[in-house]
């Protein structure tokens, strides 16, 4: 197969495009073009091609893995599940985690302990944070150091009911809709039923100071 030209591409950087007799084009990098010594008017046999192409199927999904972690933060696990919904193989999507993490890039750890920060701060509690990490995919051996990461669940608790009654006494009905919004959030019954508990007591000593 002969390679009629060979041009940069204009919309990606460090991408070569090689433009083939039948009317393909091929998206390599750089690297493949120095390690196969490429020019216009080779001639290709089928061998040659094939690697051509495998090798440029690794460097695109390296290409795409690495773009898609500098946009966001995530899990390898859903890296990729990413990559192998843009037609990625298992086998592609598996070496593309492995070479992340290899340099670096990809910390799955560091992710969920992000992860349970970001929950912490909307609130959150551990069953709500687990739920997340199972969601994105984070081994479970990582959850409980995460977990840590945490605010304590009676600072959240009360904040939380501190924010919606600003020093109110609620009805039963108020108190049950507090609650149930409580354990949406992932918190315990037990943490919920200990700070009504410490609100019950605020409010009789507010009365007993009148």
């Amino acid at each position: 197969m002969r390679i009629e030209r060979i041009e940069a591409s204009k919309h990606k950087k460090g991408r070569i495009l090689i433009f083939l007799e039948d009317g393909a084009c091929l998206k390599i990098t750089e690297q493949e073009l120095l390690d196969f010594g490429l020019r216009s008017g080779d001639v290709l046999d089928e061998d040659t091609l094939q690697r051509l192409k495998a090798a440029a199927g690794v460097s695109n999904i390296k290409t795409t893995a690495a773009d898609l972690i500098g946009r966001r933060a995530m899990s390898r696990h859903d890296l990729e599940k990413k990559l192998k919904d843009r037609g990625a193989s298992e086998a592609e999507a598996r070496y593309a985690g492995e070479w992340l993490e290899a340099i670096g890039a990809l910390n799955d750890a560091e992710y969920a302990a992000l992860l349970a920060r970001h929950c912490g701060d909307l609130g959150y509690g551990p069953g709500r944070t687990r739920e997340k990490l199972r969601e994105k995919g984070v081994p479970r051996e990582l959850w409980e150091e995460a977990l840590d990461s945490l605010p304590p669940a009676e600072e959240q608790v009360d904040k939380f009911l501190q924010s919606k009654l600003h020093g109110r006494k609620p009805d039963e009905k108020e108190k049950k809709r507090l609650t149930d919004a409580l354990l949406r959030r992932g918190f315990s019954w037990g943490d919920v039923k200990a700070a009504w508990m410490r609100m019950n007591e605020y409010f009789e000593d507010e009365c007993n100071e009148l």
